[in-house]
């Protein structure tokens, strides 16, 4: 019979937890406020986590952290790479172990860990490999959805539910970060539509720069967007030149961070920067950066198919809703991240 949480929790003094984050930079960025929940709740206990490999600079800007493990399906490929990679883990002897992803392999990895509570959300396989899986709630937000895990697990309530990471300030004057990227194309701003809100925001904004951020193979977008485009000398293309933890340094040296829903978005918000998001496809009411302190969201929301959760727009080909964003709102929007009247 599984213990209740009230006796192990009077049976663990100084507990060594282990948390699964997510698999997508967004997601990552909510998963801070679960890592605060988790700290609020075990004053006492040691947190590690296991991040993908590639999201390793990340990890570096979360606060609290003792330790953490670098995922890679290519270094452990199939169910039987997962499995070892838990099972190198057995001798942290973790106490609980916390999973955010939702998939057939990362329950395989809580298991190999011989931790001795593991805890996620229900899906097919899970309640074999979990001594506890709690049925996500309908509707709630990304950041809430995590930290009802928490809350289902030891019975109390959590109430501080913020993000939170921590960037020292890169030395940029008078910028203004951009990103017009998505990894999904209902979500990335078309081309046109990118160049007549850059000509709107140089030719208003004369005294900003303006900077593009991206990864290496969305450089050439940017390219395109920015080609032959007025008043070249303020506008960089910094798209592939900084890793993540660079990024949330130029980010946190910004005026402000303008940006579609990405995970670039949730970066900017969890650092405390004014951040402008614009939104295509996508649910703002499930994946919104959490924060609401400086942030504004901008959406059509005239057309009858918004909002959407589709990778591609099947109706319009190019996305409609990020086509028909209003200039002028976006202008008004970045004068007051700007304190401009």
């Amino acid at each position: 019979m599984m213990q209740t949480v009230s006796n192990l929790k009077s049976q663990i003094s100084d507990p060594r937890i282990l948390i699964r984050l997510p698999n997508w930079l967004g997601d990552v960025v909510m998963a801070t406020a679960f890592v605060n929940a988790v700290k609020t709740q075990y004053t006492d206990a040691t947190i590690d986590v296991i991040i993908k490999k590639e999201l390793s600079g990340i990890a570096e800007v979360i606060p609290g952290i003792n330790k953490v493990h670098l995922f890679s399906k290519q270094d452990h490929p199939g169910l039987g790479g997962v499995y070892r990679f838990g099972k190198a883990l057995r001798p942290e002897r973790y106490d609980i172990f916390f999973n955010l992803p939702h998939s057939l392999s990362s329950f395989v990895m809580a298991w190999a860990t011989g931790a001795k509570q593991r805890i996620g959300f229900r899906k097919e396989g899970g309640i074999f490999l979990l001594t506890r899986s709690v049925t996500k709630p309908a509707g709630a937000h990304r950041v809430d959805e995590y930290i009802h895990l928490l809350e289902a697990f030891t019975g109390k309530a959590s109430t501080k539910r913020k993000i939170e990471l921590k960037a020292n300030p890169a030395n940029i004057s008078n910028t203004v970060i951009i990103n017009f990227n998505s990894e999904a194309s209902s979500r990335r701003m078309p081309v046109d539509k990118g160049r007549n809100i850059i000509n709107t925001l140089t030719t208003h904004f004369a005294e900003l720069n303006f900077a593009f951020v991206g990864s290496p193979k969305e450089a050439a977008f940017i390219d395109e967007i920015l080609s032959g485009l007025d008043n070249q000398l303020r506008l960089q293309n910094l798209a592939g030149k900084t890793n993540l933890k660079g990024l949330a340094e130029l980010m946190a040296g910004s005026k402000a961070v303008l940006t579609t829903d990405s995970g670039p978005a949730h970066l900017a918000n969890a650092l405390g920067v004014p951040t402008i998001v614009l939104f295509g496809a996508g649910d703002e009411n499930n994946t919104a950066p959490y924060n609401k302190d400086n942030l504004q969201v901008i959406r059509y929301g005239q057309l009858e198919c918004e909002p959407c959760v589709r990778n591609t727009c099947k109706l319009y080909g190019v996305p409609k809703c990020m086509q028909l964003l209003d200039e002028k709102r976006i202008l008004k929007a970045l004068s007051l991240c700007l304190n401009y009247a």
